[in-house]
């Protein structure tokens, strides 16, 4: 597929897709929770769609009317065996989250996903479930799915994370929720909390003290009318190409601002972006954002803000190949295990359009400016690393071919034609 091309910014208004880890969790608490949950602005991406199919193959019954989902909750205890092989498509949230709500199910369940999926290692969550008594085991014995698991009955534990991934503690928290006593999870860096947030919407008790979460077994959730901001991972794309492209002023409308998610925003500042906030939305943790030109500087990304931005980390790379100096990426190790190994395939991409990009074990540096060209590149069937890439076929005077363009639909459908709309020129 021919990329698209601009000799001009990105001007005019846009909404973004609805924020893929809240639309994902607004189906699975739906579903364990009693009473009607309401859904607005639902991302229909094939991700969450996935997560939807999931759930009604456990017998909950979700209804789409095109404007709005409904989950009709009957509780944790209603869900009910799957007849078949549980299928969670691409998404490795839908899967990882799923095994701690089904590891406290009283029955046996399968679940696997597409070929990428199927390749993405599940032993950081299966070990935790297990300490809480799971019985869950990958294909022959490995941590790679199909994974089976016969629910049991779970003990709470005391858990310190090893790394920072909001999926892993999320699926921690759905056990926990099952589980006899108090459930302690302890944070390396702290990860996105929408899931913490969500168990109090849903009028679940959850402390929170720093990097310490704890909740207690056996409560009762209760449906709820959830709203969605959009997915500031979706919004990450326009802000980098509006911060880069000559001429640009763009406004993205209500994007989600929750401050475990903003990473992007403050490193995209401190490599001196004109980024500012607008019609501040306090109750959905929205904002939208006005996006001008300008001139970026190398920075150095490590610690504790790389759980607020791990997702955003292939498009901030290609920012950096066009900022003054050297930027270093680290502790960023967490990019192998997406759904693809988001670090070499970054800097193999973009060294393919002129960048001069070095990975490291852990990260990349990454060396500015380069001018970037045209050229016949991949997207892995990785959807963020496609529309990383046709981001930076806005930059070059030549021509981008980019093969697997479909992977792009995993999270933003629409992406081809958005982009179309704020470019005032194609060519």
């Amino acid at each position: 597929m021919k990329l698209l091309n601009t000799k001009t910014g990105l001007n005019g208004e846009l909404t973004v897709p609805a924020d893929k880890s809240i639309s994902h969790r607004s189906i699975m608490f739906g579903a364990i929770s009693h009473g009607k949950t309401t859904v607005h602005n639902f991302l229909r991406a094939e991700d969450c769609l996935s997560t939807i199919a999931l759930f009604k193959a456990l017998g909950v019954t979700i209804n789409d009317d095109g404007k709005e989902i409904t989950v009709e909750g009957k509780g944790i205890e209603h869900l009910q065996a799957p007849k078949d092989l549980l299928d969670a498509g691409n998404s490795g949230t839908t899967m990882r989250l799923v095994l701690g709500i089904l590891a406290g199910r009283p029955f046996h369940s399968e679940i696997a996903g597409d070929a990428s999926l199927n390749r993405r290692p599940m032993e950081r969550v299966m070990g935790p479930l297990r300490a809480m008594g799971g019985d869950l085991q990958g294909k022959e014995g490995s941590e790679f799915p199909p994974i089976k698991i016969d629910g049991k009955q779970l003990s709470a534990i005391t858990y310190e994370m090893p790394i920072a991934s909001a999926q892993v503690k999320s699926a921690i928290l759905f056990a926990a929720l099952q589980a006899d006593g108090l459930t302690t999870i302890i944070e390396k860096e702290k990860s996105r909390n929408h899931t913490e947030e969500m168990i109090k919407q849903f009028g679940g008790k959850i402390s929170v003290e720093d990097k310490t979460i704890t909740v207690v077994g056996g409560q009762q959730l209760i449906g709820q009318e959830v709203t969605v901001p959009g997915d500031i991972s979706s919004a990450a794309f326009y802000l980098v190409a509006a911060s880069l492209l000559p001429e640009s002023n763009l406004c993205l409308k209500h994007v989600g601002m929750n401050p475990t998610r903003t990473g992007i925003l403050d490193v995209l500042q401190e490599m001196g972006a004109n980024i500012q906030e607008a019609a501040l939305d306090q109750q959905n943790q929205a904002a939208d954002l006005l996006i001008k030109s300008a001139a970026l500087k190398a920075v150095e990304i490590g610690g504790e803000i790389i759980p607020r931005l791990i997702d955003e980390l292939p498009v901030i790379a290609l920012a950096a190949t066009q900022a003054n100096g050297t930027t270093i990426i680290r502790d960023a190790q967490e990019l192998k295990v997406k759904e693809t190994n988001r670090i070499d395939a970054t800097a193999l991409e973009l060294n393919k359009l002129g960048a001069d990009i070095e990975t490291t074990d852990d990260g990349m540096i990454i060396h500015g400016p380069t001018p970037l060209h045209g050229g016949i590149v991949d997207s892995h069937g990785d959807h963020r690393i496609g529309m990383m890439l046709q981001i930076a076929a806005l930059l070059t005077e030549e021509a981008v071919e980019l093969n697997n363009p479909e992977a792009i639909n995993i999270s933003y459908p629409n992406f081809f034609t958005d982009l179309s709309s704020i470019i005032k020129e194609n060519v």
